[in-house]
Formats: C-alpha cells, sequence, structure tokens
C-alpha cells in the first residue's frame, strides 16, 4: 500500500494540524518555550506562518519539526 501523502504547510490552522495529526501537538508544545506562551492557548485558531511570525520562530524549523513528528509515527 502506497504511504498517504502529509502535507505541512504554513497556512495550516494550529487546531486542525493537532487534531489531523496528534503527534503535532508535542512540537507545538516544544515551541511553547521559545513563544513564551503556550502555542496551542495563544494560537490555536491561527496559521502556522502566523503562529511563526507573531512569536518569532523559524517557520522553516517549525514546519520541519511537524513533519518528523508525522513521519514517526508513520
Amino acid at each position: 500500500m502506497p504511504k498517504k501523502e502529509i502535507y505541512i504547510h504554513p497556512e495550516m490552522i494550529v487546531i486542525d494540524t493537532i487534531t489531523r495529526y496528534r503527534e503535532t501537538e508535542k512540537v507545538f508544545k516544544k515551541f511553547d518555550k521559545n513563544a513564551g506562551v503556550c502555542i496551542c492557548w495563544e494560537a490555536l485558531f491561527d496559521t502556522i506562518q502566523v503562529v511563526s511570525e507573531k512569536f518569532n520562530l523559524e517557520l522553516e524549523s517549525l514546519l520541519s519539526e511537524l513533519t518528523i513528528a508525522i513521519d514517526s509515527q508513520r
């Protein structure tokens, strides 16, 4: 059976990302320290792009870690 394609992109909403890929919640929690807030509380309805801009997080790093988290569960 072919591997299901995983698409994590900057326009994804945090809550949609976590709902679709539960393992990504740990990544957002990991980035809480750098953000200085709980991302899942403060930015649940923002896009990943907005989260990176709002909390001065490296977008590519965040996207990469989200993808790695998903890949590790497959």
